[in-house]
């Protein structure tokens, strides 16, 4: 896959190595139909205009004979004006950030293109669950420091967040009556 370089500022450091390593880490067939991928400063897209500036990424499905290509604002990931802390934030989460918002796209793309029986409805679950697996994935192969001492708190970590999800819920629904 062809990456395409649109943005006028300097890219960080490694950033097409990641987006590389990025793509060998998800399925060749899924990446199927996919021409390009185009990091830009600001996606600007005719038919969004009611949508913000800050759209992080667009999806451009096949249309006729171009195929179907990403876009990926780099703007929306690594903020300039913004305070100190967050734009030192973003720039620690930045590669973590693209890797999500590939993910992702490419999952819309997978989706879309190959997997008929779901519906529209079902789309945007089917998407998230898609990213969560294959982050997972990504993650168990990224052999850092850091994912070593924290792989045995991952089961109670994620029981934490069920719970915690579950009140959420519980929550909301008693708010909403």
């Amino acid at each position: 896959m062809k990456v395409e370089n649109h943005y006028s500022g300097k890219l960080p450091k490694h950033t097409l190595m990641a987006i590389e390593k990025f793509f060998l880490t998800l399925p060749a067939e899924h990446l199927r139909g996919i021409e390009k991928l185009r990091l830009v400063d600001k996606i600007i897209e005719p038919k969004l205009r009611m949508l913000p500036n800050t759209l992080p990424s667009l999806y451009h499905p096949r249309q006729g004979a171009s195929q179907a290509w990403i876009e990926i604002s780099l703007d929306a990931l690594l903020p300039k004006s913004e305070t100190l802390f967050k734009r030192v934030s973003s720039r620690m989460t930045y590669k973590n950030n693209l890797a999500v918002v590939i993910t992702s796209l490419v999952g819309q793309h997978y989706h879309l293109t190959f997997r008929h029986s779901i519906k529209k409805t079902q789309l945007e679950a089917s998407v998230r669950a898609y990213t969560e697996t294959h982050l997972r994935k990504m993650s168990a192969n990224n052999q850092s420091l850091r994912s070593r001492l924290l792989k045995p708190l991952q089961p109670s970590l994620e029981k934490w967040i069920r719970n915690l999800q579950k009140r959420t819920a519980k929550s909301q629904t008693k708010s909403s009556r």
